[in-house]
Parts: C-alpha cells; sequence; structure tokens
C-alpha cells in the first residue's frame, strides 16, 4: 500500500464522516498538486497538531514554497487528525494520508515534523502510528521515510532522537531542497536502500544531525557524561543553518488560502529574523540570531503580490519584535495608505512595552482592536532587571496611558511566574501594577468601563538561554504562587488567567531532558496522549503513569539546579550563542544587571556573528 493513494479506500466517503472535512481537502486556493511521476524526491511536511494551527504556521507556507518551486522533488502537507477521523482511520485499518494527493504518509521519501512545541511529542508519535511506521529509527529498514525534525524543539532534540533520522538546525529554505536533492540523487543512484549509507551523507550536509551516528554516556549520578560521534568524518558539534541575507531568500507570495478559519487568517509579512534584545529566559531570542532584516522595498513587493494572491483582508508584519525593525513605522505607514482602499488592515503581532509602539499601532489600525497586548513579563523593577526586560514601570504606565487616550478599553499584560530570584514581593508587585494600569485607565477614559487582564505562564528553564541552568518551581508550589495572585486580582474591571502547572512541569522535563526520555514518551502515547497543546487533551496521568513504568524521575529534569560545569545533552549542537556568554548572563541576572541591546552598536559577545560567520542585517534609512 506505500505507493497507493487512498482514493480506492473511498476518501471522500470517510471525510463526510467527520466534524469538519474542509482539514483534509487538500484542495485550497494556491495548493500546489505536483506529479508525483515527474519528481522523484517527495516530502510530506508534517505539523503535528490540527490543522487550524498548523496552517497559520508560516514555515510550513515557505517551506511548502520553496520545494514545489524546485524541479525535481515535491512536498504535500499532512496534519493531526482530529480524534473523529482517528477513531474511523483505526477502525477501518486505513492508514493516515496527505491532504494534496492522499497517498499514504508511508509513500513518501521524506517526513518533516516541526518541532514547535514540547507538549507535540506524543502527538508526532501517534502520527508516525497512524502511518504506520514504526516509531524507533532504529527499526525502520530501507521501505520506511527519512524522519526529520525541525523548528525551535530542534534546539534540544534529544528526547525525541530514538523516533528522528535526522534535525535540521536553523533556517530550511536552502537546507530542505538540497536534503531532497541528496535523496533524488541517492534514488539514482540505487543507493537510497542503504540506511547507513543515506544516514552518513545527510550528517556529512551542514546543518543536518543524525543521533544514530552520535553515543550519549553518563555519570553515576544520571548526568551526562558525553555526547560523542560513533565514528569518524561526524562532526562533533553541528553548527546551524543560517541565511545570511532574506533579501536574497526565497519567500512564498501565493500562500494556500485555507477553507475554514484558522488561527491566524491574514497575510504574514516576515519583516525581519532575529531579536537583540537579550531577555534571559527566551530561547527564540538566542536560537535565531543574529538580526537580519528585510528592505523595505521587498517588503512592499512581496505584500502586493500576497494581496493579489490570496484575497485576505489583513497584512500581519511578523517576526519576533516587529517594532524593532528601522523602518517599521515607514512600512506600516506606506502599506496603510496602498491598502486602505481595499479594506486591508495592517496589524502588528508583537509590541515593545513603550509608547512608540501603541503610536505605531493607532497609525496603522484603522478598526480599534478591542485588546492590546504588552508583556513586563515580571512585577517590579529589581525583577525585570534580573531577566534583562530592559522596561522600566515608567515605560509600561505611559504605553498603557497612551493606550487608554488612543481608544483602546482593554489591556492584556503577560508575566512569568518562577523566575530566578523571584519572592513574594515580586508576585504582589504584579496585582499591584495591573490595579494602577486599571486605575489609570478609569482616569483617562472617565465613563468607560477598562478592563486590565493579567495571564500569567509557568516559567519553564530553556536550553540556550541564560537561565537554562535554573530549577523550575516544583507544581505545588506553582500552584501556591497562582492562588496568591488570584487572591489579589479581584474586583470589578480585572481578570485572570494561568496555565496548568502540570503542563509547564511536563514541558520543562522534555525541553531539558535527554533520550532516555523516549520510552517515557513512548509509554505516555500508549496511555492515550496526544494533542497535548489543547487543554482539553492533556492528562496528567498519563505522564505520571509513564515515568513509573520507565522508572525515571521527571524531577531530576525539571526541579534540579544544573551546575556549571554539567554537560548539557545539547551540548554537541551549536546555535552560535558561546556557553561562556549564558554563564556571564547568569552571573550579571544574579547581580541584577542589565547588558544592552547591541543594536546600540555594543557588542555584548554572545559569539554568534565570529561563530557562525554572519553579521546583523538592519536597514536603517540612509541619512
Amino acid at each position: 500500500m506505500r505507493n497507493k493513494s487512498i482514493h480506492s479506500i473511498d476518501a471522500d466517503n470517510l471525510l463526510r464522516q467527520v466534524n469538519k472535512p474542509a482539514r483534509y481537502l487538500g484542495t485550497e486556493w494556491n495548493a500546489i498538486h505536483k506529479d508525483w511521476e515527474d519528481n522523484p524526491a517527495r516530502m510530506a511536511f508534517i505539523y503535528p497538531d490540527l490543522y487550524e494551527i498548523g496552517m497559520s504556521h508560516l514555515g510550513l507556507a515557505i517551506l511548502y514554497g520553496a520545494v514545489n518551486e524546485t524541479p525535481g522533488m515535491l512536498m504535500e502537507r499532512a496534519f493531526a487528525p482530529g480524534p473523529d477521523l482517528e477513531a474511523l482511520l483505526r477502525g477501518k485499518g486505513w492508514p493516515l494520508f496527505s491532504l494534496e494527493s492522499r497517498r499514504p504518509l508511508a509513500a513518501f521519501d521524506v517526513l518533516g515534523f516541526t518541532l514547535q512545541y514540547e507538549m507535540s511529542y506524543t502527538t508526532i508519535l501517534n502520527i508516525l502510528a497512524l502511518a504506520g511506521i514504526p516509531l524507533l529509527a532504529e527499526e525502520r529498514g530501507p521501505q520506511y521515510p527519512l524522519v526529520i525534525g525541525g523548528g525551535p524543539g530542534v534546539a534540544n532534540p534529544e528526547p525525541v532522537a530514538p523516533f528522528f533520522d535526522a534535525f535540521l538546525l536553523g533556517d530550511g529554505e536552502e537546507a530542505l531542497p538540497e536534503l531532497l536533492a541528496l535523496v533524488g540523487e541517492l534514488k539514482k543512484e540505487g543507493t537510497i536502500g542503504d540506511r547507513r549509507q543515506v544516514l552518513r551523507a545527510i550528517a556529512g550536509r551542514h546543518g543536518f544531525y543524525v543521533p544514530a551516528l552520535y553515543q550519549v554516556t553518563y555519570h553515576s549520578d544520571g548526568t551526562v557524561a558525553a555526547v560523542e560521534p560513533r565514528q569518524e568524518g561526524v562532526p562533533e558539534r553541528v553548527v546551524k543553518r543560517v541565511l545570511p541575507d532574506l533579501d536574497a531568500a526565497y519567500f512564498p507570495t501565493r500562500p494556500i488560502v485555507p477553507f475554514l478559519e484558522v488561527i491566524h487568517d491574514r497575510i504574514m509579512l516576515e519583516v525581519m529574523r532575529g531579536c537583540t534584545h537579550g531577555c534571559r529566559f527566551c530561547q527564540a531570542g538566542a536560537i535565531y540570531r543574529p538580526v537580519r532584516e528585510r528592505d523595505l522595498e521587498v517588503l512592499l513587493r512581496q505584500a502586493a503580490e500576497l494581496v493579489r494572491h490570496t484575497g485576505h483582508e489583513e497584512i500581519s508584519l511578523t517576526s519576533l519584535s516587529t517594532a524593532d525593525y528601522s523602518r517599521v513605522e515607514e512600512l506600516a505607514r506606506r502599506l496603510a495608505v496602498a491598502y486602505a482602499g481595499q479594506g486591508v488592515s495592517i496589524s502588528l503581532p508583537s509590541l515593545r512595552v513603550d509608547a512608540f509602539s501603541v503610536r505605531l499601532a493607532e497609525a496603522v489600525q484603522r478598526v480599534r482592536k478591542s485588546t492590546l497586548t504588552f508583556a513586563p513579563e515580571a512585577g517590579t523593577q529589581r525583577l525585570r532587571d534580573v531577566i534583562n526586560k530592559g522596561v522600566s514601570e515608567d515605560d509600561i504606565m505611559t504605553a498603557a496611558g497612551e493606550a487608554f487616550q488612543a481608544g483602546w478599553q482593554a489591556i492584556k499584560l503577560y508575566f512569568m511566574l518562577g523566575l530566578p530570584t523571584e519572592g513574594e514581593e515580586d508576585l504582589l508587585g504584579i496585582a499591584a501594577l495591573a490595579r494602577r494600569i486599571l486605575e489609570q485607565g478609569r482616569r483617562l477614559a472617565p465613563g468607560k468601563k477598562p478592563t486590565v487582564t493579567v495571564s500569567v505562564s509557568s516559567f519553564v528553564p530553556k536550553p540556550w538561554t541564560a537561565f537554562q541552568w535554573e530549577p523550575q518551581d516544583r507544581v505545588e508550589v506553582i500552584r501556591d504562587k497562582q492562588r496568591l495572585l488570584r487572591s489579589h486580582l479581584k474586583g470589578p474591571g480585572l481578570r485572570f488567567s494561568w496555565h496548568e502547572a502540570e503542563v509547564s512541569f511536563i514541558e520543562a522535563v522534555l525541553a531539558r531532558g535527554d533520550r532516555r526520555l523516549g520510552p517515557a514518551i513512548m509509554a505516555a502515547w500508549r496511555q492515550g496522549a496526544r494533542l497535548e497543546g489543547w487543554s482539553e487533551h492533556f492528562r496528567y496521568d498519563y505522564w505520571a503513569a509513564a515515568f513509573r513504568e520507565t522508572g525515571l524521575d521527571p524531577a531530576f529534569y525539571a526541579n534540579r539546579e544544573r551546575a556549571e560545569d554539567e554537560v548539557f545533552p545539547w551540548d554537541h549542537l551549536d546555535f552560535g550563542v558561546s556557553k561562556t556568554f549564558l554563564q556571564a548572563e547568569r552571573r550579571r541576572a544574579r547581580d541584577g544587571q542589565v547588558t544592552a541591546d547591541c543594536r546600540s552598536g555594543r557588542c555584548s559577545g554572545c559569539g554568534v556573528c565570529p561563530g557562525l560567520g554572519v553579521e546583523p542585517v538592519l536597514k536603517r534609512q540612509e541619512a
């Protein structure tokens, strides 16, 4: 059945029996259907969540276009099935299929999963099982596809290493077509069936990590002793891929337009990659360095093509920190002027906590948003300095005041619980700051009913951050802190939301884990874990049973402070940021010292530019 379409098993009749068949049609506007026989290198891009989440992912659109516009190769899509389709597939014994050709996933040469969130790992296993593919890479013969992973989870892929043949570190626009070209060459030569030779060839390509070619050893206390190549010719450290010039890089101007509403149902115009703020808890700010901006004229041309080819009514200027783009004001103004007559609005999904961001949002948004969101992250200036947030309370109050005066009635504030050095005064500072903002809103908007929503997540120590050595608070401590905040955030105009403590705990286990967690992930999946990014599907008891079954102590991974000289499971991977720099940042955090943004012209010494041989790209207006 590997090379057959499931048309023969009446997929149309199957889809008539599910709640949202539009998730699985594959016939959306701008979907690409390439001839199977004319393209010998075939890949399925799999987003391990529901269609509505996956189709909101810009990376999918970029890689889908980059591969499909290259002769000799094709890419189709697949997503996690909803529970209704999964039950039907299991009941009938039918395999999970791609959208475009409805071929079983096992028919492809490569299956590429994006690792966006640790809580998707059990869903990855579920998808492989539904596809009829052995979960463990070592059990797959040459008749099965190569399974590769990319995305931010590859910052530490070790917990899922047993399930993957390879991982791609860094940017994929050039690397993925290179991989498929290699697959095409090996098929032509007739050597694609030699799995060992294929993996060696992949490991020889810049940015690709093949876990089977590395051996992990451990100390008697359970910590990692070393991760080393098993054979000569395999790099000791795998260095990430970086696109130095985004202007010359591929960007899709004919993205797929879904039939049903998705999470981000709009044009996504990527203005830059990377962030230089250096928040010490932020993994994305570290692994996506250096900052690379797109030229203003390039963005205007891309926007024109996107409007023409999609029919969307909103252009979202996307990046980790869009308001930092050197010419953001000019770009937003020119886009607003150009498309106001066509009913197309401009949005800024990420705002700095400053008045400039509010004024910019006001200038480009013709229809007032109901809520404006800021992320102070911590409730006191001391703790904001510890995490290197780089904003003062005056900044926060001024930005909120500008928002109320500009007509916004609702402010949402994001904070983290459990940050290193956090005390009760920092928690009470969250409630006090929220009340001050609410009172200010009432003064500035008399007769209105402003609201302030406080949303708190739990700190998860992530690889490649200054806080990767720090412990996470235990679940019962997180719950106590949530209760304390809840008791101080009552009253008219105040709202409070929080993340489930157990979810954050499992996220921390997987974020800092090693290969020994593979059996626990499998055990949790067998218990029934899947789609765990959705609160209604998460069951902590599945994980508790999995840890008991495998004899692992999850607190060893989540709640233990790491020694300064400890070898991390990801130390053999290289995202450019030096461990020495991160150690120095950890010490500066303990001393409450702020590190300046390197956009100011002062290098912070993170090691990315000399280590990767790249430089920041800023498109400032010529004087």
